[in-house]
C-alpha cells in the first residue's frame, strides 16, 4: 500500500494548534527518562490498522529532528518514540496529525472497549441483508421483467442499497477520505471509488430507464470485503499485552520505619534507597531490597521460575515483586521502584512486544502495490476507451468494471479465512492461538528454547518412598503438612487426601520460616522439615525428615516427572532439523539431568529473566528464529521477546498472556502439531494469494477489452472470493496428523528427577 509522506520540514513548522493529540509540553512531562540524555514517549494511535500504517508512521517520525527511534505496536496501537532531550520534544503529534492519525497519551493497563469490532459486525450484517434482498429482486430483472417492473425493482434496490452504502460503506469511506485528505492513498481508496461509482451509475441508469443497474454489485462488494476485514480484525485483536498482567505483581506501597520508632505508609514511587521497610507475611517486596532482620520463605517464581520457596535471612538480596510467604522481615530499600527488578521486567516486555508488533504479515506485504496499480489500470482503461470510442458512458462503465473486478476481496480473505480454519483445528486439539501472525512466525522457526520446571517437567513434587515409611509416620507427617502451603508440604498432605487430619490433635503447630513445621502433642515435639534443623544430630542426612524430640522417624524423597510426550516431541523437532536447547533458572545439575534424558545437548542454568532475553537476542543476532516455550513468571519477557512463543495452560497468568500459543493438555505433542498446522496454513495462504493474482491476471484483460459489465465484475469478484474461502477451509476439514509424541503421551511417564527436598529450599 503506497502513500505520500509529508515533508519533514513542513511538519516541524506546523503550529501546535494543528496537532491531534497532546502538546509538546505534555509529551515532555509524560516521557520516561532513559540513559544518555534520551527520553521515550508512548502514544496511543487508534487509527493504526495495517502494515502500511506502520511503515508510514515509523518512516515519518523516524525522520524528525532529534528522534532516534520510532516503533509502532500494531496489537496495542501504541507508538513509541525515543528522542534526544537536548533537542527538545519533536513535533510528534503534529506529524501524526498530518498523516491523518489522532493520538493521546498511552496509559498502560487501560481497558478500552473494542468498538471497531462491534462496528464491523453491524456493518457486515447490514451489507449482507442488503446484498441478499437486492439479489432476490435482480432475479426478476435477469428473467426479463417488463420495463415498468424493472424500473420499480431498480428503485427498490436503490432504497435497500442506500443504508448499506451509508452505514457499511463508511468503514471504507472514512479511511479513504482520511488518506486522500492528507495526500496519501490506501487500499480503501479504490474500494470506495468502485462502490460509489457503481451506485451512482446505477442511479443514472434507473433514472433514465436503462436496462442495467448494479446495486447488487455495490452491496455484494461491501459484504465480501467486510467478511475479510472482520475475520482479520478478530485475529489481530486476540493479541494482548502481558505487561498489564505483570503490573499486578507490583506493590502499591509499603510501611516505612523511622529512626524514632514511628512508621508511615508511602506509595511505592516515593520509596528511596536506604529507607527501612516492614514487610509482613503475604506482602510483595515493593522495591529491590536487602534483609536487615528476620527469617522467612519467599516465592521467587517471578525471578527463577522455580515453585520451591526460597529461605532468606539477614543479608539476603530481595527482588521487587517477590512474595513474602511466612515470617515478617525488616528490609532496606536498595533501589527506587523505577530502577527495580519488576520495572526492568516490564521494560523488557514492552520492548519485546513493540518489536513483535513491527512484524509485517504476508497480506500486508502482498498488498503493497495494490492501490496504485488498480488506480492506474482503471484510469488507463477510461482514457483508452475515451480515445478509442469517444463514449463517456461506456468508458466510465468499463473503468468501474475494472475497479470492481480487481477489488481485493479475495486478497482480503486469503489470510484470515485460513487462519480462522487453522485456529479452529488447533482449538480442537487443545491449543489456543492468540494472533494470526503467530502462525506465520511459527512456520519460520529453526530453533526451540525450553524452560525446564513446569515446561519439560511438571514442576510438582511427588513422594516416591512411601513404601519405606510406616503408615503411622506418614499419616503424622501429612497431618502436620496440612498447616503449610509449601510445595513439599502439599505433596505430603496429598498422600492422605486429608484423612490424617482427623486422626491427630496437636496442642500447637507453628511454621518456622526457612526451616519447616513444628508441632507439639503433650511433651513430644515433632518437626517436619530441613534435616539439620529437625534432628539433634543430622550427620550426613539431607532433605526433608520427620523427627520426634530430635530423633528421626522418617526421611522423605520426592521427584519431579517429565511432561507427557516430552521425549517424542524433542525427537520430532530434531527430525525436522530444528535446534533445541534449555535455558532455565534452576540448578545446573537438575537442568543437566533433564537434558540428558531428552537428548538435548545445549543447556544454560541459573539464568535470570534478563539473561533469557539476552540469550534470545544472541540467537537472533546469529540469524536464528526462535520458538520460546516456558511457563513461569520469569519466562514472560523471554516469551514476548522470542520470534514466537508457547506456554502450557498451567503457566502463570502473565506467562499465558505473553505467549502466542497456549496448549491446554499436558502433552508436549502440542508443539510439533502446532508447527505442522502453521506450516500448512502458510502454504494455503500462499496458494490463496496466487489464486488471487491468477484471477486478476485473467479477469483484468477481459474487463479492459470491455467484455465485462459491473454486474458481471461483481459476480466474478464474488466467485474468486468463494474459491479462496473453499481453498482456505480445506485446512479445517482435514484430519489432524497424529504425531509420534501424541502416541507417546498416552503412555505413563516414568522418568523422574530428584527435587530440592528441603522444606525451606
Amino acid at each position: 500500500m503506497s502513500c505520500c509522506l509529508p515533508d519533514v520540514d513542513a511538519v516541524s513548522n506546523l503550529p501546535a494548534s494543528l496537532a491531534k493529540g497532546p502538546s509538546r509540553e505534555e509529551l515532555t512531562l509524560s516521557s520516561r527518562v532513559l540513559p544518555n540524555g534520551v527520553r521515550q514517549t508512548d502514544l496511543a494511535v487508534p487509527g493504526v490498522h495495517c502494515g502500511a500504517c506502520i511503515a508510514n508512521i515509523e518512516s515519518t517520525l523516524g525522520n524528525l529532528d532529534g528522534v532516534e527511534y520510532a516503533r509502532v505496536n500494531l496489537s496495542t496501537k501504541r507508538v513509541s518514540v525515543r528522542w534526544r532531550e537536548n533537542a527538545g520534544a519533536p513535533p510528534i503529534t503534529e506529524a501524526l496529525g498530518q498523516l491523518g492519525y489522532e493520538s493521546h497519551l498511552f496509559e498502560q493497563g487501560a481497558d478500552e472497549k473494542d468498538e471497531t469490532l462491534a462496528e464491523l459486525i453491524r456493518g457486515l450484517g447490514i451489507a449482507g441483508f442488503a446484498a441478499g434482498n437486492i439479489m432476490l429482486l435482480s432475479v426478476s430483472v435477469w428473467s426479463g421483467a417488463e420495463a415498468a417492473t424493472r424500473d420499480l425493482f431498480h428503485w427498490l434496490s436503490a432504497l435497500i442499497a442506500l443504508p448499506a452504502l451509508a452505514y457499511s460503506g463508511r468503514i471504507f469511506f472514512r479511511s479513504a477520505w482520511g488518506a486522500l485528505r492528507n495526500g496519501r492513498t490506501n487500499m480503501d481508496v479504490p474500494i470506495s471509488i468502485g462502490v460509489l461509482l457503481a451506485y451512482g451509475m446505477s442511479l443514472y441508469e434507473t433514472a433514465t430507464h436503462g436496462p442495467h443497474a448494479y446495486f447488487d454489485a455495490s452491496a455484494s462488494l461491501l459484504f465480501f470485503l467486510l467478511i475479510g476485514r472482520t475475520l482479520d480484525h478478530i485475529m489481530r485483536e486476540r493479541a494482548r499485552v502481558a505487561v498489564k498482567g505483570l503490573a499486578r505483581f507490583a506493590a502499591r506501597g509499603a510501611t516505612i520505619l523511622h529512626g524514632d520508632g514511628t512508621s508511615t505508609y508511602l506509595p511505592v514511587g516515593d520509596i528511596e534507597p536506604g529507607m527501612n521497610i516492614m514487610l509482613s507475611a503475604g506482602e510483595r517486596v515493593p522495591v529491590d531490597a536487602r534483609v536487615l532482620k528476620g527469617r522467612s520463605d519467599l516465592d521467587c517464581a517471578i525471578v527463577s521460575g522455580e515453585s520451591d520457596p526460597v529461605a532468606v535471612e539477614p543479608g539476603a538480596e530481595l527482588r521487587a515483586g517477590t512474595l513474602n510467604l511466612t515470617g515478617p522481615l525488616t528490609i532496606e530499600a536498595t533501589a527506587k521502584a523505577q530502577d527495580s527488578f519488576l520495572a526492568e521486567m516490564m521494560r523488557l516486555m514492552e520492548a519485546a512486544e513493540s518489536g513483535r508488533g513491527g512484524y509485517r504479515r504476508i497480506a500486508d506485504r502482498a498488498s503493497a502495490l495494490y492501490a496504485p496499480v488498480v488506480h492506474l489500470t482503471a484510469f488507463l482503461a477510461f482514457i483508452g476507451w475515451m480515445i478509442a470510442a469517444g463514449d463517456f458512458h461506456r468508458a466510465l462503465t468499463i473503468a468501474v468494471a475494472v475497479l470492481i473486478i480487481t477489488c481485493p476481496c479475495a486478497l482480503g480473505l486469503a489470510v484470515p479465512i485460513v487462519q480462522v480454519a487453522a485456529a479452529r483445528r488447533l482449538f480442537e486439539n487443545g491449543i489456543m492461538v492468540k494472533d494470526g501472525s503467530a502462525m506465520e512466525r511459527l512456520a519460520e522457526i529453526d530453533t526451540v528454547v525450553f524452560d525446564k520446571t513446569g515446561t519439560l517437567t511438571l514442576g510438582m513434587p511427588r513422594l516416591v518412598n512411601s513404601n519405606e515409611i510406616s503408615a503411622r509416620d506418614l499419616a503424622l507427617a501429612a497431618a502436620i503438612a496440612l498447616h503449610s502451603r509449601h510445595p513439599i508440604s502439599r505433596a505430603l498432605a496429598e498422600t492422605q487426601d486429608g484423612k490424617s487430619a482427623a486422626e491427630w490433635s496437636f496442642d500447637a503447630v507453628q511454621e518456622v520460616p526457612g526451616f519447616g513445621l513444628e508441632a507439639a502433642i503433650g511433651d513430644n515435639v515433632y518437626r517436619l522439615g530441613r534435616a539439620a534443623w529437625a534432628l539433634a544430630e543430622a550427620g550426613s542426612i539431607v532433605g526433608t525428615v520427620l523427627s520426634c524430640n530430635g530423633e528421626k522417624l522418617a526421611a522423605f524423597s520426592f521427584e519431579d516427572r517429565l511432561r507427557a510426550g516430552a521425549a517424542a516431541a524433542i525427537a520430532e523437532l530434531h527430525d525436522r532439523q530444528i535446534a533445541v536447547e534449555i535455558v532455565s533458572g534452576d540448578r545446573s545439575d537438575a537442568v543437566a539431568a533433564v537434558a540428558s534424558a531428552l537428548g538435548i545437548s545445549r543447556i544454560s542454568a541459573g539464568v535470570l529473566p534478563s539473561g533469557k532475553v539476552e540469550r534470545l537476542d544472541a540467537l537472533k543476532a546469529e540469524g536464528r528464529r526462535v520458538l520460546m516455550v516456558g511457563d513461569g513468571l520469569n519466562d514472560a519477557p523471554a516469551l514476548a521477546a522470542a520470534h514466537v512463543s508457547m506456554a502450557p495452560a498451567s503457566a502463570a497468568d502473565i506467562g499465558r498472556s505473553a505467549a502466542d500459543f497456549v496448549f491446554l493438555r499436558e502433552s508436549l505433542a502440542a508443539i510439533p502439531l502446532t508447527l505442522d498446522t502453521s506450516r500448512e496454513a502458510n502454504r494455503l495462504i500462499r496458494q490463496n494469494l496466487v489464486l488471487a493474482v491468477v484471477y486478476n491476471a485473467i479477469a483484468v484483460p477481459i474487463a479492459l477489452l470491455g467484455f465485462v459489465t459491473p454486474l458481471v465484475a461483481a459476480l466474478a469478484m464474488s466467485l474468486s472470493s468463494v474459491i479462496v474461502i473453499a481453498n482456505g477451509l480445506r485446512l479445517g476439514t482435514g484430519k489432524s496428523r497424529r504425531s509420534a509424541c501424541e502416541s507417546e503421551a498416552a503412555k505413563p511417564t516414568t522418568k523422574v528427577f530428584p527435587t530440592k527436598e528441603a522444606m525451606a529450599s
